[in-house]
């Protein structure tokens, strides 16, 4: 009996293809292999999480409250208040924010929460950037959603075209995930696309959730946040969810733990449907977490290390591939004719595993966005990425 199940339309996880693309090739001997298709982190997380957490082993027994304790809620409030140069009172602990186990966990389950059975008593619609992170189609199926993939694309500078979305979609949107600084393509969104974006929100009655889990990584200047846009246009925050990390910023991917922030009427609802499946932050990594966002001292420190990466991989690949210097997050998105070709080849000649475009990507072979492009991860030491760039710019 064929599955028609919701979980039969999500597509294969990108990694799994992958591992099924590379499973006959065998990487040249003698060459070490270097895995630059994850974007894990691989700096050291401060050491005090380490000093915190031992100190706090006795609260292991202990079950966590599901938003969050009051002081890691008024922490994440704070920072956000100093990182978008917020008024006071426009994000309160207690009313705009959420402890998540990851925002992972958040924006899959913001698609249980923000879908409804029906809009305009058609079928809901999720909007998602294509290329686009797993999740955001995840909780789109998952809620009951049609997904319309939004092409992200040079020729638009890497961010969906707002003007072009057709308004029998805006009609039945439900959701519109936008990540920015983009992954994989690094783009950032400026206040003003925000605002527009916003305005779409409130004026076709949908949830825009920004995904801001990379914005601490920038070369240049910091990205604009969501709330800064909320904040111009009179400061309330309907409509509106944002979500952060201290995977990327804090290089702490393994403590599971962030937040959601924004529409104090979608906060109350989120906390809801969290107690009935989400997972709770344990105490001790909630007062680990609470001092990373009061520290800003690692965070810097952090970003010279990926600036750096942006300039070996600037010198090594600088007119080849498409290459540009993103302008945010850690990723190079290149153009190398055909993704899958390539991927498959610097495995077997070069001993790097990359990640072919088209599988985070929708679309027809033909027409799919990321068809010609592979996206590396600059997450490794200096001479690490050093070697790995230039075996590749070799390979191709």
């Amino acid at each position: 009996m064929p599955d028609t199940s919701r979980l039969a339309r999500l597509a294969d996880n990108p990694f799994a293809r992958l591992t099924e693309l590379l499973a006959g090739a065998r990487p040249r001997a003698n060459v070490a292999p270097i895995a630059m298709s994850v974007g894990e982190p691989q700096h050291e997380t401060p050491a005090l999480v380490q000093r915190i957490l031992a100190a706090n082993a006795h609260l292991w027994n202990r079950y966590p409250p599901m938003a969050g304790t009051p002081e890691y809620r008024a922490a994440c409030a704070q920072w956000l208040q100093r990182r978008y140069r917020l008024p006071d009172g426009m994000i309160t602990a207690e009313r705009h924010v959420l402890a998540l186990s990851g925002t992972k966990e958040g924006l899959f389950q913001l698609g249980l929460l923000a879908v409804p059975d029906a809009k305009s008593g058609k079928t809901p619609v999720v909007l998602l950037p294509n290329p686009y992170y797993l999740v955001y189609a995840g909780g789109g199926v998952m809620g009951g959603a049609e997904l319309t993939p939004l092409d992200a694309t040079a020729e638009n500078g890497f961010l969906p075209d707002l003007d072009a979305i057709p308004a029998e979609r805006l009609e039945r949107c439900a959701l519109f995930y936008l990540c920015t600084p983009a992954n994989p393509q690094g783009a950032i969104a400026s206040q003003a696309y925000l605002q527009k974006a916003l305005k779409l929100a409130r004026d076709w009655g949908f949830v825009l959730a920004v995904d801001e889990c990379y914005c601490e990584i920038y070369d240049r200047a910091p990205p604009p946040g969501a709330l800064e846009a909320a904040l111009a246009l009179g400061g309330d925050l309907r409509n509106l969810l944002v979500f952060h990390s201290l995977s990327k910023r804090s290089n702490a991917a393994g403590m599971r733990c962030g937040f959601v922030a924004g529409d104090p009427d979608l906060i109350q609802r989120f906390q809801h449907l969290r107690s009935y499946g989400g997972a709770q932050v344990p105490l001790p990594l909630q007062l680990a977490a609470t001092a990373l966002w009061q520290d800003e001292a690692h965070v810097e420190a952090n970003r010279a290390l990926y600036r750096r990466k942006f300039d070996i991989a600037e010198e090594l690949l600088a007119g080849r591939f498409g290459f540009y210097r993103p302008a945010g997050g850690f990723f190079l998105w290149l153009d190398v004719g055909d993704g899958e070709a390539a991927a498959k080849r610097l495995w077997r000649e070069a001993a790097i595993r990359t990640l072919p475009g088209a599988y985070i990507a929708r679309g027809e072979r033909v027409h799919n966005p990321g068809r010609r492009y592979i996206r590396v991860a600059l997450v490794h030491d200096d001479e690490t990425i050093a070697a790995g760039l230039d075996r590749l710019r070799l390979a191709l």
